[in-house]
């Protein structure tokens, strides 16, 4: 699969925008493989600048922290703090793991604090 090019489309667990079946006739949907949606991911998160960031948390399956996969084993089902970022302004949040590191790093050392453990509890310590 290439980013610039043709979407290949596989029988591998592939996802579907749930509005698709809804859209009119005249608009294209398409599917993607989670492979892919990964990729592309990935590649938006080169994209985001320390600097100028959003960050937040979330409780989300560790394993699977953008509850793509439907059919996530019972045995690796745990929740868990998770860190996302984006671009000011965008609606596209990128998961910590799938930024690269020395973005990651940045943005755990300019908002430790509101990423902090009790972050979101300050209400009830009081």
């Amino acid at each position: 699969m290439t980013l610039a090019g043709k979407l290949e489309i596989r029988k591998e667990k592939r996802m579907t925008m749930p509005y698709a079946s809804t859209a009119p006739k005249n608009v294209r949907t398409v599917e993607v493989t989670l492979k892919y949606l990964n990729v592309l991911r990935k590649a938006v998160g080169f994209q985001i600048d320390p600097e100028t960031a959003e960050v937040d948390w979330t409780y989300a399956q560790t394993l699977d922290p953008y509850g793509d996969d439907q059919n996530l084993p019972e045995e690796c089902q745990q929740v868990g703090r998770e860190y996302f970022a984006r671009c000011p302004g965008s609606d596209l949040w990128i998961w910590f793991g799938d930024l690269p590191d020395a973005t990651r790093d940045a943005l755990l050392k300019k908002h430790k604090s509101r990423l902090a453990f009790p972050a979101g509890f300050e209400g009830a310590l009081r």
